[in-house]
């Protein structure tokens, strides 16, 4: 555009951002919460009948069950690919088993290390765009973060082999299916690389099976097997999947799940029995009879998806017909999970999260998606369109692009 375009473009979207802000809207598509209609659909689980002892006769009602109970293990065992003596039951956050990792292997010794990790300047490498809560974690213990790239298939993997050459490197985030959020699906070369590279004898991935279940489409791929992955490159102990059904059933009353080797297993219960004399095992049994088997799982996910898939279609639908062509911004088209990642014109995603909050929308934070929330081009920004009603999020995000080529022509006049 000339700049008497530009000029023209800026006032029309002057006039419609004013526009919106009359109408006093409060929207909010912050974070990937499940909607109320998505949580209805398990409104059976408040009712069900729970007996007092489980298959294997351990009254669930009493202390004890630290690796959780066998029938709610064995369901997502089959769910992710992994073996059932090799999945722990937890309580309902897999956040909490993740930073309870982190936190054993600052405080005490994690096998293959020299000393605990609080005792050594420790990095974590990062991909980006990430998860923020990841990142919170690293950043409340103290571990520095090394951005690393995201593509469609997985990081940059030459760069992560450089970075993980250095011993100080001890960690690794990764969410392997539907990226939180770009919704990137690692695939299986990249995973293979990432269990058999060189690296420090105490390196760890934290493999957050967040979304493994959350498609968006008919096609319902599997989990990679990256814990026989892992057994036949020779580093059994390098992986901690994480799991949970947190977006399946109640986001704040489910069951959480740790998948990983012999020896990590042992490592973790050997200090979460410190913390803890056992699980929810009255919850864990109330999900194992109400979710039955894997295939209930996925058939409860495609109930999900019914509600889910038309909400990505809303945000697509009217970011091509506002800002397809224009060249400021660019989106993903994921096939699951929760977040649509929108890229816009660089040096001016702060500006577009300010005025939509000035305008009655809550977007995450500008930087969110990388460590110590600085994104170095402030281009990203991340839509969740889980929970508001289809009204709301058309509303939303049609805001949210006006906001967008506003924030655009002011760069672009500026």
């Amino acid at each position: 555009m000339s700049r008497d375009q530009l000029s023209d473009l800026l006032e029309e979207q002057q006039s419609l951002f004013a526009e919106l802000k009359a109408r006093g809207v409060k929207l909010d598509i912050t974070r990937g919460k499940p909607s109320p209609r998505q949580l209805d659909l398990n409104r059976e689980l408040l009712s069900i009948r729970v007996p007092a002892h489980a298959a294997d006769g351990q009254d669930v009602r009493n202390y004890g069950g630290a690796k959780g109970l066998p029938e709610i293990r064995a369901i997502f065992a089959d769910l992710l690919g992994v073996g059932v003596d090799h999945i722990l039951a937890a309580d309902n956050s897999s956040l909490s088993i993740m930073y309870d990792l982190l936190g054993y292997a600052m405080l005490h010794r994690i096998d293959g290390a020299a000393e605990p990790w609080g005792r050594q300047t420790i990095k974590f490498i990062a991909p980006v765009p990430g998860y923020d809560r990841h990142f919170a974690i690293c950043e409340h213990l103290g571990i520095e973060m090394i951005p690393v790239e995201l593509g469609e298939h997985g990081p940059d993997m030459d760069e992560v082999e450089r970075l993980a050459a250095d011993p100080s490197v001890k960690g690794m985030w990764v969410v392997p299916m539907y990226a939180n959020p770009s919704g990137a699906v690692y695939d299986e070369q990249t995973a293979r690389r990432l269990v058999s590279m060189p690296a420090a004898p105490d390196f760890r991935i934290w493999w957050d099976n967040a979304y493994a279940l959350h498609h968006l489409t008919d096609a319902e791929p599997r989990p990679l097997p990256i814990l026989q992955m892992a057994q036949q490159a020779g580093n059994p102990d390098r992986v901690f999947e994480l799991a949970s059904t947190s977006k399946i059933t109640f986001a704040g009353d489910g069951v959480a799940f740790l998948a990983s080797s012999t020896g990590n297993l042992n490592w973790y219960l050997s200090h979460a029995a410190v913390r803890s004399i056992g699980p929810d095992k009255v919850n864990q049994l109330r999900h194992a009879l109400y979710l039955k088997d894997a295939d209930g799982v996925r058939q409860l996910m495609r109930r999900h998806r019914a509600l889910l898939a038309p909400k990505f279609g809303i945000v697509d639908r009217i970011l091509r017909e506002r800002l397809g062509g224009t060249g400021v911004a660019t989106w993903t088209h994921p096939s699951g999970g929760y977040f649509v990642t929108l890229d816009v014109l660089d040096g001016t995603a702060s500006r577009v999260v300010s005025l939509a909050k000035e305008a009655g929308i809550a977007l995450t934070p500008a930087g969110a998606s990388h460590p110590l929330h600085h994104d170095p081009h402030d281009r990203t920004i991340r839509l969740a369109p889980s929970f508001p009603s289809e009204g709301e999020l058309a509303e939303a995000v049609d805001g949210v692009a006006t906001c967008v080529l506003l924030a655009a022509a002011e760069k672009l006049l500026g």
